[in-house]
């Protein structure tokens, strides 16, 4: 049986922790009905010294009673501060280092990565998160091998997710690993997961900070997102800011953490994500409409940027062809993994 340590940090995602426990529950569940053991056996730690707390119906071990683990699990944060979510959880850090220390692999799900990060786990180390915190997490913890596209890493024994429904490729992962193929799949199906996606690039927006108290930074970034469309170079764009060119591209790195060309590209492509998403547009009115005029080029910087083509991504979230049910009814049905 693989002891399985799920840490009920503070300020987590509600739906993280009831994800990872109905999944687990679920493959001990099938072991059952084979008139197996159960595989895991799931024990829940607090941060929290006071003894005899429950989550639901299960009691939770505060972490300063050191009971080795073969695998933790570290559940997304909530919304809002993360800083204040790792502040939170510092006492969480020697413990998950003594149990790594101890033989125990540890699994982070989306901005759960944040914590192990912050004590210096993921030093060296390939890890993704949710796709729109990726760049904060690669900038606050430089040491990182960052891999924002992916869904999935596994670098010495600790694993990381990307955002949301990434986890749950995650948990399949994990669960091939240890309990083979044949229960990988009966998950799937289970929960209907869409077991062939290889990168989560996107899922992200760019919503570029405002709030960074650089006036000039401020004024580029209003010219760039209301001009973007006329398909000017990032010179003409940017040629009427009382500032050098250099010193517009330093400032723009400090305060933004992209250089304008970047910024202007990346408003561009979330322009025409947008346009795919919300309109019935054609790819070529939708290049034109962004502000690019070589379709060819186009194609290239957009799947670049998302990992997929223009006519892929408008098939994944164009809102009318969602709503025509087809394609996503025989998704959420799990039909692909019956067949």
């Amino acid at each position: 049986m693989l002891q399985l340590g799920l840490l009920i940090t503070n300020r987590h995602r509600l739906l993280s922790v009831a994800a990872i426990l109905d999944v687990f529950e679920s493959v001990n569940s099938f072991y059952e009905r084979a008139s197996q053991p159960h595989f895991f056996n799931i024990t829940l730690f607090s941060p929290d010294p006071e003894p005899g707390k429950f989550y639901g119906a299960y009691p939770m071990k505060p972490i300063n009673e050191f009971t080795k683990q073969d695998l933790i699990l570290v559940p997304a944060f909530g919304s809002g501060d993360v800083q204040l979510s790792i502040t939170s959880n510092q006492c969480c850090i020697p413990w998950l280092w003594e149990q790594y220390k101890n033989g125990a692999e540890l699994a982070s799900f989306c901005t759960g990565a944040f914590l192990l990060a912050a004590g210096g786990l993921l030093n060296g180390k390939h890890a993704t998160t949710h796709i729109d915190a990726a760049e904060a997490l690669a900038s606050n913890f430089p040491d990182i091998i960052m891999k924002s596209d992916a869904v999935v890493t596994e670098d010495k024994g600790i694993f990381t997710s990307g955002g949301a429904t990434s986890s749950f490729h995650l948990m399949l992962y994990l669960i091939q690993r240890f309990c083979g193929k044949d229960f990988t799949l009966r998950t799937a199906k289970m929960f209907a997961i869409d077991m062939d996606r290889e990168q989560q690039t996107y899922f992200g927006t760019f919503a570029p900070p405002q709030n960074h108290g650089d006036g000039l930074v401020n004024m580029a970034q209003q010219k760039i997102e209301k001009e973007y469309q006329e398909g000017s170079t990032i010179e003409v764009l940017i040629q009427d800011i009382p500032a050098s060119r250099r010193n517009v591209v330093r400032r723009f790195k400090q305060a933004i953490g992209v250089t304008p060309i970047e910024y202007l590209q990346r408003t561009r492509i979330e322009a025409a994500k947008k346009l795919l998403a919300q309109t019935d547009q054609s790819v070529l009115e939708v290049m034109l409409n962004s502000g690019y005029n070589d379709l060819k080029s186009f194609r290239q910087l957009f799947k670049k940027s998302t990992g997929v083509t223009p006519k892929e991504y408008r098939d994944k979230f164009n809102i009318a062809r969602l709503e025509t049910g087809g394609r996503w009814n025989r998704r959420m049905s799990g039909a692909s993994y019956l067949d």
